[in-house]
């Protein structure tokens, strides 16, 4: 019980305790209208799939510690809280930490993270009910750093949350992160055409012969979303998501269940693009679609075609988000190959407790200059964009 707010904390290692409609009324208060949520990430359909299908859960690394916070037993506010066993799946790396303080003889393992797994996607991690902003986040982030204490764990992450949140935190003593992504923003576009008339023209010529080389890969090109996607599509792209599992990872984090589960559950959430040829597809990319934002997560293929890639990950998700009429999509991780085909970087955020004192001073150094390193290279790759200047400043 928190002192004064009446605010009892509890841990749930089984997201069937905890009722969908309370955990949404938190997680996306806004999709009550009937519409999208902001973030699907969060949601109770995407959390629970994740752990019915066995790709969170016992022997994967990642277990399930859910928060939620209520008061006079109403829910006010819920975290994705795992218990970690190594840093897998994360996207903000912390393997060299964890080596260092296991050299010099500590236990990094097990942590907490607070994250939704496998997902370098920003969205808020302390999920609150509308007008409980405040208490909720201060009960669950005191809750998680109590727990990580009393069971004697070297520390606790919050991964892609929002930068409020980062700011919240930082100001009662988390160590703050900062990295970057590359995401592409709708200035109001009309058409691809449109976007590309903002770009300097090299940059344009290049994007529009990206594009007539990826045609030519044989077939064509598919765009499906709901019931437009059938179980062999997800069997193909089941395998081109092995195939770059494998060799990224060396392990897929997802299961084959978890794709079945997505299309029971949330097939009107997605967007699948396939390349298809000869009645077979050859390559695809999963993109799940919010409110406001088109998020890309997987790509792959099983024959290689020039240009392929860029045409199923990037030109397409922009087509999509013009002709729907969203703000932004999100690539995913790393790839500064993003840049030249009209996606910016931009600042993602994280927080971190750390238990041993002077662990914690030396990860606040290491901090201090990445951000430093971090806020450069945003402003270096930003002025190599391939906007035309006047364009830039326009949108400054």
């Amino acid at each position: 019980m928190m002192d004064g707010a009446q605010i009892e904390i509890s841990v749930h290692p089984d997201f069937g305790e905890i009722a969908e409609a309370e955990w949404d009324y938190c997680a996306c208060p806004e999709a009550a209208d009937g519409g999208r949520p902001d973030d699907p990430f969060t949601t109770y359909r995407f959390l629970k799939a994740l752990e019915d299908s066995g790709s969170v859960g016992r022997g994967s690394g990642w277990q399930p510690r859910y928060l939620t916070a209520r008061m006079d037993g109403e829910m006010i506010a819920a975290a994705p809280l795992y218990a970690k066993g190594h840093s897998q799946g994360e996207y903000i790396f912390d393997h060299n930490w964890a080596h260092a303080y296991e050299n010099a003889g500590g236990r990094y393992y097990p942590k907490l993270q607070i994250a939704v797994p496998f997902t370098p996607a920003t969205g808020r991690r302390f999920l609150t009910r509308p007008g409980m902003e405040s208490e909720g986040i201060s009960a669950l982030l005191q809750g998680a750093i109590q727990i990580a204490s009393d069971n004697e764990l070297s520390s606790l992450h919050i991964t892609f949350c929002t930068e409020v949140e980062a700011i919240a935190g930082e100001e009662i003593g988390l160590l703050r992160r900062t990295g970057q992504q590359f995401h592409w923003e709708n200035d109001g576009y009309d058409s691809f055409d449109d976007f590309l008339a903002a770009l300097s023209s090299r940059k344009r010529k290049t994007i529009r012969k990206e594009r007539r080389g990826a045609a030519e890969f044989g077939g064509e090109i598919v765009s499906l979303t709901g019931d437009q996607i059938e179980p062999a599509h997800w069997d193909a792209f089941w395998q081109f998501y092995q195939d770059t599992g494998a060799r990224k990872w060396g392990t897929p984090y997802l299961t084959r269940a978890f794709f079945d589960i997505v299309q029971e559950k949330m097939r009107d959430d997605v967007l699948l693009v396939l390349a298809m040829r000869e009645g077979r597809a050859v390559a695809g990319a999963l993109n799940f679609i919010g409110r406001h934002t088109l998020y890309g997560r997987y790509w792959g293929c099983i024959e290689h075609h020039p240009f392929l890639h860029f045409e199923l990950c990037y030109y397409r998700a922009i087509d999509y988000a013009i002709e729907h009429g969203l703000d932004r999509v999100e690539a995913g991780a790393q790839g500064e190959h993003k840049l030249a085909r009209g996606y910016l970087p931009v600042e993602t955020h994280s927080l971190h407790w750390i238990a041993d004192p002077g662990f914690r001073e030396a990860i606040q150094r290491y901090l201090r200059a990445e951000r430093d390193a971090v806020d450069h290279e945003i402003e270096v790759l930003t002025s190599y964009g391939p906007f035309r200047r006047h364009s830039q400043e326009e949108q400054q």
